[in-house]
């Protein structure tokens, strides 16, 4: 019999084994576009079955690609670069040509200088040994940056195949459906959503005789926020549209809560600007530090939200780090969630975040 592959997350199609990965019903294999029960119910109903397949899986999945010839195009989620940069890139997919795309440009304000964010993004991706041959901003939504990506990696490629490498839940998969869009007017061909771990083996598109766009499994980072909260949070964390900068004036002894997912305490320093980057559905709260503890022991999941009450028993207990800012424009970085610009002449704060999740300061873009 031949062998099928889901079109959606590129899974061997079963039809004998109900419950396990790549079913489908005998009565669909004769349609032309083949989903597995999954992809079917995710496409149709938005609803998500877990599947046995582990992280290491996946990891194995994709570093069988190391010895293999072709460009890897690794795609970044720039609201969460320290947890979409994958480390251990180059001993995955061995000695390839590396092209650094980060994803959600469109939801950047318009203030934020795309200059500056491109060179940070090499500057994180050398520090963690990955050395990349250019790096790229797109859109995979709106489609901005795609065509220049195209032509980038047209002259990277060297005729041979290109594969898309992530984490889970950097848009991937929308990024090879607008690519594929724009290029031979088809839609939607690959599986999308929020949730983590859409595509379940390779996807090969055709790119000409003798190579394809290859979609890979997203490698899943326990560093990510995404894999510590609901679907239905995830979805208000996750911005859908241009992020509206919200300005606070504190004064040392005040506290910030982003939703309950981090907090920002303002310790030591003069009366100054604080300008948060978040998600517009994530509410912020302002309280005085001395009742900040009491506030979150006694509203989170209510009044500090998200996380709603189905998440709460899933986030790791929240840690805190404390950093003295130089006067001048700083950025304190919540991964996957937001950030926070403090424009001002010095500052002492204290960040805390779910155990797991790094925070981290950097020059601001704006």
């Amino acid at each position: 019999m031949e062998t099928i592959y889901c079109q959606g997350c590129g899974i061997r199609i079963q039809t004998t084994a109900k419950n396990q990965p790549g079913y489908t019903p005998a009565s669909s294999m004769t349609k032309e576009n083949i989903l597995c029960q999954r992809c079917f119910r995710l496409k149709h109903y938005n609803e998500i079955q877990d599947v046995a397949i582990t992280d290491d899986d996946f990891l194995k999945m994709v570093s069988s690609i190391r010895d293999t010839s072709g460009l890897v195009v690794h795609v970044v989620d720039i609201f969460d670069v320290a947890g979409s940069l994958i480390k251990a890139l180059p001993r995955i997919v061995g000695n390839k040509s590396i092209l650094l795309v980060g994803n959600k440009v469109d939801l950047l304000p318009k203030s934020v200088n795309t200059r500056k964010l491109l060179q940070w993004l090499r500057a994180q991706a050398k520090q963690v040994g990955v050395n990349v041959a250019d790096a790229c901003l797109i859109s995979s939504t709106k489609g901005h940056g795609i065509s220049e990506l195209a032509e980038t990696m047209e002259q990277f490629r060297n005729g041979d195949n290109v594969y898309i490498v992530g984490t889970t839940n950097v848009g991937k998969s929308t990024f090879i459906n607008r690519l594929i869009k724009e290029s031979t007017g088809y839609r939607d061909v690959i599986t999308t959503s929020y949730f983590p771990g859409t595509t379940l083996g390779f996807i090969e598109i055709p790119l000409d005789n003798h190579s394809a766009l290859i979609d890979t499994p997203g490698i899943v980072n326990k560093e990510q926020m995404a894999h510590y909260i609901s679907a239905k949070d995830l979805k208000l964390i996750t911005p859908n549209k241009e992020i509206k900068p919200r300005v606070y004036q504190l004064n040392d002894g005040q506290t910030l809560f982003f939703g309950g997912l981090a907090r920002l305490d303002f310790i030591k320093g003069d009366k100054q600007s604080f300008v948060c980057y978040f998600s517009n559905q994530v509410s912020i709260h302002r309280t005085k530090l001395e009742k900040a503890d009491e506030l979150f022991e006694n509203h989170l999941g209510e009044l500090l939200t998200p996380p709603s009450m189905e998440s709460i028993d899933q986030i790791p207990p929240m840690i805190s780090d404390t950093f003295r800012i130089d006067a001048g424009k700083y950025d304190i970085v919540f991964p996957g969630l937001g950030w926070v610009s403090i424009l001002g002449d010095g500052a002492t704060v204290t960040a805390h975040r779910p155990k797991g999740v790094a925070v981290s300061i950097r020059q601001s873009f704006n």
